[in-house]
């Protein structure tokens, strides 16, 4: 929607920023929006332009009374929080953080004021992912160099036992028995020890990948275990391009959650109303983690579950957490490994009866 002839040399810069910034006169007229405002409010610069801001707010009074106060010196800045409107959105009110503050005066010697619009959900949801993938971070190190720490001794422990058990063949065979379990545990230790190294070992072998293509591998592969009582809906946006990544590791993550969300299910699965859907949508101006992108897709996978428990709804990307009796506590941490190796992140917002994984990565 941008319209590059109306965009002035001087305010070029204001169109990199992820937030919603409009630059207005005294009387609060708009002489300039960014691409976020565009965005996030669905109009063209051209409309914009000249429009008054404070016609979009609940309490227009306040924003006109600041942005007069900042143009007139009476004050430099002012924040508040606010009520954007919005008359696409069914007159959904969406929660600011509203920064007025002064600027240079334009080229006719007009005072200018630069107002910034930031969604109080976003920042919010984006100081929680930075905490999250910072701690998942950490966790990440602590639980690769364990699991070395863990695998140097197996072997000599199985091997042990393994020498034990040649020493009782002839001998008791209760004790013969215990030799057995020893060298079926070390094995089952084994086997978890390689699963939390697997994605450190394994080299990316990077091409085209298609996300739809992806979802409907593991469409099929789900349906294969669960033929009936179980719908998988599709709701796909086709206009999403091709990137850069690892089809296989994006097979696994995407086949850990939906996996995850069928067991979930599995007590509605023989009423025949659970139901998962797999949504994909193009996001613009997001930052995962420290980093900003122009665009990303993002991938939800949702289903009409019991939810994940509040007790650990904070903590499901942890390696050993596991909602699920007899559940490993790996698919997620594995799932959001592989996504932080694509440079993406995984989120999740949960209640009974829906919960959403949120698959975020960047695009070209």
């Amino acid at each position: 929607m941008t319209d590059a002839l109306l965009l002035p040399p001087d305010l070029a810069g204001l169109d990199l920023l992820a937030t919603m910034v409009v630059v207005v006169n005294a009387r609060g007229e708009c002489l300039f929006a960014n691409a976020a405002f565009e965005d996030g409010m669905r109009l063209s610069r051209r409309t914009v332009q000249k429009a008054l801001l404070p016609d979009w707010f609940g309490d227009a009074q306040r924003l006109t009374e600041t942005i007069a106060g900042v143009a007139a010196n009476q004050y430099s800045s002012s924040r508040f929080d606010a009520v954007l409107r919005r008359a696409w959105a069914h007159d959904e009110g969406l929660p600011v953080h509203v920064i007025v503050s002064q600027m240079d005066a334009g080229g006719d010697g007009a005072p200018r004021v630069l107002v910034e619009l930031i969604e109080i959900a976003q920042q919010a949801r984006q100081d929680r992912d930075e905490r999250s993938l910072d701690q998942v971070q950490a966790t990440k190190e602590l639980t690769r160099n364990l699991a070395h720490e863990i695998k140097n001794p197996l072997g000599g422990i199985r091997g042990a036992a393994q020498l034990l058990a040649m020493e009782l063949q002839d001998g008791s065979p209760e004790l013969l028995e215990y030799t057995q379990v020893i060298v079926h545990e070390v094995d089952r230790l084994q086997s978890l020890v390689d699963r939390l190294l697997a994605p450190h070992r394994r080299a990316q072998v990077v091409g085209d990948v298609n996300i739809h293509e992806i979802c409907e591998r593991v469409r099929a592969l789900v349906l294969i275990e669960h033929p009936r009582g179980l719908d998988i809906a599709r709701d796909y946006d086709t206009s999403l391009p091709d990137f850069r990544g690892d089809r296989e590791q994006l097979i696994q993550m995407v086949l850990n959650i939906v996996q995850n969300a069928a067991q979930a299910l599995a007590p509605r699965i023989p009423a025949g109303d659970a139901q998962i859907v797999l949504r994909t949508r193009v996001a613009r101006q997001v930052t995962i983690g420290k980093q900003r992108w122009r665009l990303a897709l993002e991938l939800h996978i949702e289903d009409n579950g019991p939810g994940v428990p509040a007790e650990i709804r904070d903590r499901i990307f942890f390696p050993l957490v596991s909602g699920r009796d007899g559940g490993s506590g790996l698919g997620l941490t594995l799932a959001q490994t592989i996504a932080q190796q694509h440079q993406g992140m995984i989120d999740c917002e949960s209640e009974p009866g829906l919960t959403n994984f949120r698959i975020t990565l960047p695009l070209p």
